[in-house]
């Protein structure tokens, strides 16, 4: 069922109740949520928000600028992307902190706008250090890429290191602002840029880390990511079309039945059908998670040819870049617009940004089959290529330093073609290693040590987001508690499949525990005793693959220290597993 939208004029006024979204809502009931609503909106309020300056910056006009948020003023005080366009990067990393923290346009420059350079600033607890986040379209890099960042990390001791994200990429830890222009002139050189990846910028296209090697695939997701990158950061140039978003935005191409890149989480994921005998894409919109509200991404009722992903990208980024609203950061997401519009009246806006002003609709010849077991890519499996396999490799929560990432461009070199496939659950995929190869590679220390091709099962599925290690809004410490109470859960219980558990360490849900079967978000709360102390609030029931959805609360502040035998009961009640005997120690 379609819905209508309706014009008033200016004058109108016309309120209505919005239809809010569960966070725990199939994706059929979201679709249906957001389908069937009638909206009515002045037609003012199609009027875009921004403008074009002389100088190719995207800029809210001033009709609209009251009530706006403080990253909004930030931006209008000062265009972050001069930072890229006009050196102010190479004159920022001149200046001695104590300068930066004397003046307030600089030091906003330091903690939110060097953020559309990939550059994050820790300095609540890691004052003057910065982590850097790279694009890395489909999860794919280099053997030298990877030497490249370990080189980085290595000169900052035991301040560096490196994590694998849930988006598919790399962040580089530890980074001193200083060394900043001769790292990105490095990143230049290996193909690899920063640029874009922070703040309201389009965030890294993500694909099936399979692309090209998979049996089962439907489509090389590879192709298209690439595309979507070069077209966003213009060839890593800076595309100061797209820089002023409303908020962050999330982008995927679905390559494999088993959805390995979580569409249903994602401002826009391109779902693979047929139309009339021609390959291309359904559209999803609106995913994503945030402190006040979760929602699954639903159905545009359009379908692209492949040879129209960019532009149909185009026009529902300009669509929001031009609607979205900029007052309360935590609605300002594209699903808050697409719920003001309704689908169709956001359809219509997508359409008059077409090249031809029109959009096809909605195909019903889906690719992805229903009914489909997602695969496990841990160990050995061969790929389409005759005589060659992939290797998935575990990487406990994601975290390597400068000699694990060394060891493993080797090894990507020796065995393999050289690349590496970061996954969105923090693993790495060594494809192309030829089968007579696979005894070697497999006797490998490496891979008999931390970085096993066949974890236990309750680490298969372990994600944790950064935490307060390193993160500011981090409420509690996440990737050592996360392998810690993982650890001891397995000594109490056995399990015959996989159980996902995701952490993240506050409710930004970097660690996207909405997804997760068990998941545990940040919180403060007290112990037994009434003393404050780090404690999470537990999710349950999250869904991925076809028949995704997302997870709800479970049980709310439970103390950090107590999470063990709630983890042993949960596991017992709703997943199967059996309480291991314990051997008596010094006994008869």
């Amino acid at each position: 069922m379609s819905s209508s939208l309706h014009f008033l004029a200016p004058s109108t006024i016309h309120s209505h109740d919005r239809r809010s979204i569960r966070a725990s809502a199939s994706s059929k009931q979201v679709a249906a949520a957001a389908t069937t609503e009638t909206k009515v909106v002045e037609l003012s309020r199609l009027d875009p928000r921004v403008e074009e300056r002389e100088n190719g910056y995207w800029v809210l006009k001033e009709k609209y600028r009251e009530k706006i948020n403080p990253q909004e003023k930030l931006k209008l005080e000062k265009e972050p992307m001069k930072l890229v366009t006009e050196g102010g990067i190479e004159e920022l990393a001149k200046l001695s902190l104590e300068e930066l923290d004397k003046s307030k346009l600089t030091k906003d420059d330091i903690d939110v706008r060097l953020k559309w350079l990939g550059l994050f600033h820790r300095r609540k607890h890691h004052y003057g250090r910065f982590m850097m986040r790279l694009k890395l379209p489909n999860g794919v890099t280099t053997s030298s890429q990877t030497r490249y960042l370990a080189s980085v990390i290595r000169k900052y001791g035991k301040e560096g290191c490196a994590d694998v994200t849930t988006r598919q990429n790399w962040q580089i830890r530890g980074v001193e602002l200083p060394h900043v222009p001769e790292i990105i002139e490095g990143l230049n050189k290996v193909g690899l840029t920063s640029l874009q990846s922070g703040m309201d910028n389009v965030r890294n296209p993500v694909g099936n880390p399979l692309a090209g090697i998979d049996p089962h695939e439907i489509v090389d997701t590879r192709p298209y990511n690439d595309q979507l990158s070069q077209f966003v950061t213009a060839n890593m140039r800076g595309n100061l079309a797209l820089t002023n978003l409303p908020r962050k935005w999330n982008v995927c191409v679905v390559g494999s039945h088993d959805l390995f890149e979580h569409p249903h989480i994602n401002d826009l994921a391109y779902m693979p059908a047929t139309k009339n005998g021609r390959f291309g894409f359904n559209l999803l919109v609106g995913g994503f998670f945030s402190p006040k509200r979760c929602a699954e991404a639903v159905p545009l009722d359009a379908w692209v040819p492949e040879e129209d992903v960019i532009p149909v990208c185009k026009a529902i980024l300009e669509a929001y870049r031009d609607l979205g609203t900029r007052g309360n950061r935590q609605k300002t997401r594209m699903m808050w617009l697409i719920d003001e519009l309704g689908i169709e009246g956001f359809r219509s806006e997508v359409v008059k940004r077409m090249p031809d002003q029109e959009l096809e609709r909605s195909s019903n010849e889906e690719l992805v089959q229903k009914e489909w077991e997602r695969r496990d890519y841990f160990g050995v499996h061969p790929q389409k290529q005759p005589g060659y396999s992939f290797v998935g490799l575990h990487i406990p929560v994601g975290r390597l330093q400068a000699d694990d990432m060394d060891e493993l461009a080797c090894i990507a070199d020796e065995y393999g073609s050289g690349e590496l496939r970061l996954t969105v659950e923090q693993n790495i995929i060594i494809p192309n290693v030829e089968n007579s190869k696979l005894d070697a590679f497999l006797k490998e220390p490496l891979l008999r040590g931390r970085f096993s091709p066949s974890p236990p099962l309750l680490m298969k599925g372990l994600v944790a987001c950064t935490g307060n290690q390193f993160c500011g809004q981090a409420i509690i410490e996440t990737k050592a508690r996360a392998m810690k109470v993982t650890e001891e859960v397995e000594r109490q219980v056995a399990l015959t499949k996989a159980v996902r558990m995701h952490w993240t360490g506050c409710p930004n849900s970097c660690g996207q525990v909405q997804v997760a079967d068990i998941g545990f978000m940040g919180c403060m709360t007290r112990d037994e005793n009434g003393k404050p102390c780090e404690g999470v609030d537990v999710f349950l029931g999250g869904r991925i693959g076809c028949d995704s959805h997302l997870g709800d609360v479970y049980k709310k502040s439970v103390p950090c220290k107590d999470l063990v035998p709630l983890v042993v009961d949960i596991l017992v009640k709703y997943f199967g597993a059996v309480p291991r005997e314990r051997e008596e120690v010094g006994g008869e």
